[in-house]
């Protein structure tokens, strides 16, 4: 297996769900052992670094039992699923019952085989960690209580929505500081010495079984924001943070492992600090949902050191679909974005197909969608593109761009290259609707005094240009709403 690209593309599939396509597919039932050759294939076609395999964790039947209950829940399934039935609900990923591959997805022996298939086309494999709660049957409710946040029978009493008792015990249901508890999940104590080491030996475990892990609200376990959720509740704040005991701990064994971190809050910067390889950017996906391309480019000026870090996409199991998201184009200029920015970046199962419909995690089937083309083959030319070495280890700079004093259109083109060795590429973005014109400065010393050939890989044209001009006065372009050029750039 070769080493982590440092710019790794990254493919997140609903485990469940994937598998039931393949076996409606295959008119038998497929397994993480039985999938056929043929869709490692495909799989690997798309030139992924890593796949994250969503939800192989075995599910709570208590919580599948609560969700059923809730009438919020059951509305929302039948939304994504007009002919929802019962047993559609397979259990939420994120309300684990063990650290053990459901059987029902193939269990162990299932994972085993399917990381050795994607090892051999040089993927590496990515699963989840849900660090903040568990279900109220994982066995650390009996076995070690003293692992969770507890109440007593006043609190079950007076808000039983947020407490609840089991085995004579009352506890804490699993939440985050500015919503309601979670009710099918109960609340670890992060500042508990018990549970740091046993998390340990837990990750420890998952981590001979693939070579990283997501971890579902990271900023929630961190000292500060723990304490100021729980308070006196949680005991006293440990003087070293949660993941500062836990990363170190597997690194030493496992230092190639990685660690992602689903985060929010502003708080991305203090999770690499306390080691984590990758953060969400969820600031810069809300910038390009509702921001215009400054608002975006003022992003991306940050420090390389934390760019390189964050983990970019415009679609994940936690937010609306793409194709609902970004209309009239902007997808598209959206996709040339994330996919050429320094980073991790994270594709979702479906968005290159244009699904629409946001799938509860709770469900193990989606309802059947049309393909839309077009959209399709656009994003097989831009992941071909975008597989390049020079785009997941090379150097990335900004290119400058300049308008004129009676026409600053300039300001909504998006811009900047990647290097290696001989090899450039440069990324030029119309991000907003309405035509945009500049000169476009390529900080490159190696184009000067040669001719050269831009080829764009998205659409086959080509344009021939001076790198004097290029490196100098900034070579003219013109593009149209939400229109992109993505160059590869030769020598003539």
């Amino acid at each position: 297996m070769k080493t982590w690209a440092r710019h790794p593309v990254i493919y997140e599939i609903n485990t469940w769900v994937w598998l039931g396509d393949l076996s409606r597919k295959y008119k038998r039932s497929v397994n993480l052992a039985t999938v056929p050759q043929a869709e490692w294939d495909q799989l690997a076609s798309g030139g992924f670094d890593a796949v994250w395999f969503m939800g192989v964790w075995e599910r709570s039947p208590a919580g599948i039992e609560i969700s059923m209950r809730n009438q919020g829940l059951l509305a929302d399934f039948r939304r994504a699923l007009p002919d929802f039935a019962a047993q559609d609900n397979v259990g939420s990923p994120y309300c684990v019952r063990r650290y053990v591959v459901d059987e029902n997805l193939g269990g162990p022996k299932g994972l085993a085989a399917a990381r050795k298939a994607l090892a051999s086309h040089g993927i590496r494999l990515i699963l989840d960690f849900v660090p903040n709660h568990i279900a109220p049957d994982h066995p650390w409710v009996g076995d070690h209580p003293e692992c969770l946040i507890q109440g007593n029978p006043d609190d079950a009493k007076n808000d039983p929505a947020s407490f609840v008792e089991a085995g004579g015990k009352t506890f804490a249901c699993g939440r985050d500081p500015y919503f309601p508890a979670w009710p099918d999940v109960l609340q670890l104590n992060a500042f508990q010495p018990g549970l740091r080491q046993a998390v340990i030996d837990t990750i420890m475990e998952i981590a001979g079984q693939c070579d990283g892990i997501r971890c579902d609200m990271a900023m929630l376990m961190l000292n500060n924001i723990f304490e100021r959720t729980w308070g006196t509740r949680a005991g006293a704040k440990p003087d070293k943070d949660y993941w500062t005991t836990v990363i170190p701990a597997i690194k030493a064994r496992h230092p190639k492992f990685q660690f992602i971190a689903e985060a929010y809050w502003d708080l991305e910067w203090e999770l690499q600090q306390q080691g984590f390889d990758y953060c969400y950017d969820k600031k810069l996906y809300d910038r390009m949902e509702h921001g215009d391309a400054d608002s975006v480019r003022q992003h991306l000026l940050a420090e390389f050191s934390y760019q390189q870090r964050m983990v970019r996409f415009i679609e994940n199991h936690d937010e609306s679909r793409a194709a609902v998201t970004f209309l009239s184009g902007k997808e598209r200029a959206a996709a040339v974005v994330i996919l050429t920015l320094p980073g991790a970046r994270l594709l979702h199962e479906g968005q290159f197909e244009g699904r629409k419909v946001r799938l509860p995690v709770f469900l193990g089937r989606c309802p059947a969608e049309p393909v839309d083309a077009d959209l399709a083959a656009f994003y097989g030319r831009l992941l071909k593109a975008t597989s390049r070495d020079a785009l997941r280890n090379g150097d990335w700079c900004f290119c400058d761009r300049r308008g004129w004093p009676d026409n600053q259109s300039c300001q909504k083109i998006l811009t900047w290259c990647w290097v290696k060795n001989h090899e450039c590429w440069l990324t030029v973005v119309n991000y907003s609707d309405g035509i945009a014109q500049a000169r476009v400065q390529v900080p490159c010393d190696q184009l000067k005094g040669k001719q050269w050939r831009l080829n764009d890989v998205l659409t086959g044209e080509a344009y021939d240009r001076s790198g004097d001009e290029m490196r100098d006065a900034g070579f003219y372009v013109e593009l149209g709403p939400w229109k992109c050029h993505l160059f590869q750039v030769h020598a003539l």
